[in-house]
């Protein structure tokens, strides 16, 4: 259950961030968001204010994840005033596609510090909070992307992978302190991050794209939330996503053929 439970979301002023705070509100929780962006930190609270009840509350708190010390003042600082963090969603991120060769290297330093770097910040400061209450719960969101790699996305893919290991091995470790560790692998879904992607992404990565449908918003948030309350370890939404990443992890010669073929076609200039 959610009811009077905090739950901190980075990444939370859009996206799927934003739509899981829209599903704990509705349950009763309270709700704090972190993100960079001021103004639509205040715009994500003024609609969600809309949906609370039952003492539910809405908190935001501007700040850039990728920076250790604003993120640990920032966590404090949530402490403080909402006296304990349940649940931690790491769900700041930023997408970026291009050829590998003309991605400059700052691209990709940009990518690692708020995708991966972002994630570790919150949950190293998050920990010792979870350790003197007895225990806690951190969902970090990577991607498909963090599953098998994607023409176009080695910047992206990197970060993610590195999310997908850090999860992992958390898990593990954080097990037996009574602190759960779940991770989030979605496909692309309608969001901000991806409508920018439409405006510019190469030929060859649309190709790829295009092998698995496209999820709403509203599904991807749904399976997650669900996931996330059943406890599940690894959640993949969409039935042709878990497919895929089953195939990929079983037949991953098959998966590379399907990839270099459509790779190829889009070279040869056939339509798709």
């Amino acid at each position: 259950m959610s009811e009077n439970r905090v739950v901190v979301i980075t990444g939370g002023s859009s996206g799927l961030g934003k739509a899981l705070a829209q599903r704990y509100i509705k349950k009763g929780a309270s709700v704090v968001l972190v993100a960079r962006n001021k103004q639509k930190l205040v715009a994500a609270k003024d609609e969600l204010l809309k949906s609370c009840k039952n003492g539910g509350k809405v908190m935001i708190f501007n700040c850039d994840v990728a920076d250790f010390s604003a993120t640990e003042e920032t966590l404090k600082n949530i402490i403080d005033n909402m006296g304990k963090i349940d649940i931690l969603i790491n769900s700041a991120g930023i997408l970026k596609e291009g050829y590998f060769e003309k991605l400059p290297i700052k691209v990709f330093r940009e990518i690692m510090d708020i995708n991966y770097f972002g994630t570790l910040n919150c949950s190293q400061v998050v920990i010792p909070f979870f350790k003197k209450q007895g225990g806690g719960k951190i969902v970090n969101i990577a991607s498909l992307g963090g599953r098998f790699g994607c023409f176009g996305y080695t910047a992206y893919c990197s970060s993610k992978f590195a999310v997908v290991g850090l999860s992992d091995t958390m898990r593990c470790e954080l097990k037996p302190l009574n602190i759960k560790v779940q991770l989030v692998c979605p496909p692309e879904f309608d969001s901000p991050m991806v409508d920018d992607l439409n405006t510019y992404r190469t030929a060859e990565n649309r190709a790829m794209a295009q092998t698995t449908t496209v999820l709403s918003i509203e599904q991807t948030a749904d399976e997650v939330f669900s996931g996330i309350m059943r406890n599940r370890y690894l959640i993949i939404p969409g039935r042709i996503s878990r497919l895929l990443d089953f195939g990929n992890r079983w037949l991953p010669a098959v998966s590379r053929v399907v990839a270099d073929y459509k790779i190829k076609r889009v070279y040869r200039g056939a339509p798709e």
